[in-house]
């Protein structure tokens, strides 16, 4: 079943890359690589209701990655500005929609709150750091807002993950009927999210281009 195949495979990667995965994956997560922290703590929390990990160190460790994660954004937000996050966002499929967006969600609320409440949005979370970092923000308070909120909400995924892992064997005997709804779901939100990202580089070519030269 896919539930289990996705739960073996996270397992094993957690089973050979110890602490140090899972914060570097979390580091990942607070930069603009899209890898979900909803796909990583609650694997994590399987680790620790399991009694292979301790729940302090890895609460510790992924809260350390998202840290330093977002601050690797806002370092290159300072530093780079839009040209930078343009230039890395392409390889990336993650594009001016997504820039905008975020700048629109930070400028609108501004501060350490914003910051903070970030954490908590899909998509928002990774970028959030690269307007803070191109509008100037002080660096304490962003790295105050950033590891409180980061370590709120992973220690959630987490704690869902071993509240999960309790009720495995029931989990695995309606396996089947979660695989029937996530396969399609899945397939579907990644074909849409790879067409979108494509369709609006090639509308952001077509733009580019002067009337001169088409």
């Amino acid at each position: 079943m896919l539930t289990e195949m996705i739960s073996n495979f996270a397992m094993g990667c957690l089973d050979k890359t110890g602490y140090f995965g899972a914060g570097f994956l979390m580091a990942l997560e607070s930069m603009i690589v899209p890898v979900p922290s909803e796909a990583v703590m609650p694997f994590v929390g399987f680790k620790v209701a399991d009694g292979d990990w301790l729940m302090s160190l890895a609460i510790l460790v992924t809260s350390l990655g998202s840290l330093v994660g977002s601050l690797v954004s806002y370092v290159v937000g300072y530093y780079g500005g839009k040209p930078a996050i343009r230039k890395i966002g392409r390889y990336l499929l993650l594009d001016e929609h997504d820039l905008r967006l975020t700048e629109r969600f930070f400028h609108r609320g501004g501060g350490i709150a914003t910051i903070f409440f970030s954490r908590f949005v899909p998509v928002v979370r990774h970028l959030i750091s690269i307007p803070a970092g191109v509008g100037k923000m002080p660096v304490v308070p962003f790295l105050i807002a950033t590891v409180v909120g980061a370590t709120l909400w992973n220690t959630f995924l987490l704690y869902c993950g071993m509240k999960w892992r309790e009720h495995w064997q029931v989990v695995q005997q309606y396996s089947h009927l979660a695989d029937i709804i996530v396969v399609p779901v899945l397939a579907l939100a990644m074909i849409w999210f790879v067409k979108s990202r494509l369709s609006r580089k090639r509308v952001g070519a077509d733009a580019a281009i002067s009337p001169e030269e088409r």
